[in-house]
C-alpha cells in the first residue's frame, strides 16, 4: 500500500494561479459545473493521497493499515464514516493517534454540513501543532473529501472552486450532489454570492 506525496517543497509558498471561473449563485447549475471540474481530477491509484501539506484523504483500508499509519507517523484520524457498530478508535490504542468520528452517510439527503465546523477545527488543531492527518471514509471520494473541502474553505479561506482545484490534482474526489449543494451554501456564507 502506498501513500503518495507529490507536493513540491515550495508548494505552500504561493497560491497556484487558477483560471477556473464558476458562478455559484445558482446552485442547481453550479452542481453540474462543479461535477465537470471534479471529473478532471487525478485518477485514484493509492489508498491515501496528500491533498494539502500533511493532510491526506484516504479509504477504509488506509485507516486500518496500522503499520503504514505508524510508518508515516500519522497523529490524527478523522473518520467521516464512523459507525457505532464498528469500534474503530480501539484499534489505535497505544499509537498516539487522536481520533474523531463523524457518522456521515454518503447519501444526498444526509446533512454533512452539521459536521463542517467541528471537523475543520479538528484538522486545524492537528496541523497547527505539526501533526499529520488522515481523513477517510469508505472509499475516500465523497464524505472525507467533503470535510476536507469544508476545512480548506473555513480555515484556509479558499473559495469552493479553489479548494476543489487544490484537492483534485492530488486525488480525484467526487462529493455527492447533496454534499456539493451544502458546500455551495457554505461558499455563499463565507465569500458572498459572488467572489
Amino acid at each position: 500500500m502506498s501513500y503518495t506525496s507529490k507536493l513540491p517543497a515550495s508548494w505552500n509558498d504561493e497560491r497556484p494561479h487558477r483560471k477556473v471561473e464558476i458562478d455559484l449563485s445558482s446552485p442547481g447549475l453550479a452542481v453540474f459545473e462543479l461535477e465537470r471540474l471534479l471529473f478532471t481530477g487525478k485518477a485514484i491509484i493509492s489508498h491515501a493521497d496528500e491533498v494539502w501539506p500533511r493532510l491526506y484523504i484516504g479509504d477504509q483500508q488506509s485507516a486500518e493499515n496500522l503499520a503504514d499509519l505508524s510508518k508515516h507517523r500519522f497523529t490524527h484520524i478523522l473518520n467521516a464514516a464512523h459507525s457505532k457498530r464498528k469500534g474503530q478508535p480501539e484499534i489505535y490504542e497505544g499509537m498516539n493517534i487522536t481520533y474523531m468520528g463523524v457518522e456521515g452517510q454518503d447519501s444526498c439527503d444526509y446533512d454533512m454540513s452539521v459536521n463542517f465546523q467541528a471537523a475543520a477545527d479538528f484538522i486545524h488543531r492537528a496541523l497547527s501543532r505539526g501533526g499529520k492527518v488522515l481523513v477517510h471514509c469508505h472509499v475516500g471520494v465523497s464524505r472525507s473529501a467533503t470535510l476536507v473541502l469544508a476545512y480548506l474553505m473555513l480555515r484556509q479561506n479558499l473559495p469552493l472552486v479553489e479548494a476543489i482545484c487544490a484537492v483534485k490534482n492530488n486525488r480525484g474526489v467526487i462529493p455527492n450532489r447533496g454534499f456539493l449543494r451544502q458546500l455551495i451554501k457554505l461558499d455563499g456564507q463565507l465569500f458572498g454570492k459572488h467572489h
